[in-house]
């Protein structure tokens, strides 16, 4: 939304029509220019801090994807750990049983 420059009366007065609208018109080319210098600026800053905060996402990706892998290669790891106690726990569990179920037979 532009804004236009507006000059005093007296100042129309004291230079003229002409020189002032010429100086107005001048004020509203150089505000026009800054702006559009300026919004050009600014998209170029966003580009950069998009790309930026693209990369950190990425790595950040990247490293959430990694301890996954990771953590997933030790739940294997861990899984094979507890089948192997589980085994020893019932291979435990039903000598000893199958133990006593000889014993009661034999007591009767």
């Amino acid at each position: 939304m532009p804004v236009t420059a507006k000059l005093s009366r007296r100042f129309y007065e004291t230079f003229g029509d002409e020189l002032t609208n010429e100086l107005v018109d001048w004020f509203n080319q150089v505000d026009l220019t800054y702006r559009s210098e300026l919004r050009e600026m600014n998209e170029l800053n966003f580009a950069r801090f998009d790309a930026r905060v693209g990369e950190r996402f990425a790595e950040s990706d990247a490293r959430i994807e990694r301890r996954f892998s990771e953590f997933e290669g030790r739940l294997g790891d861990l899984r094979a750990e507890l089948i192997r106690w589980m085994f020893v726990f019932w291979a435990g569990s039903t000598v000893t049983t199958a133990g006593l179920v000889i014993a009661a037979a034999k007591l009767l």
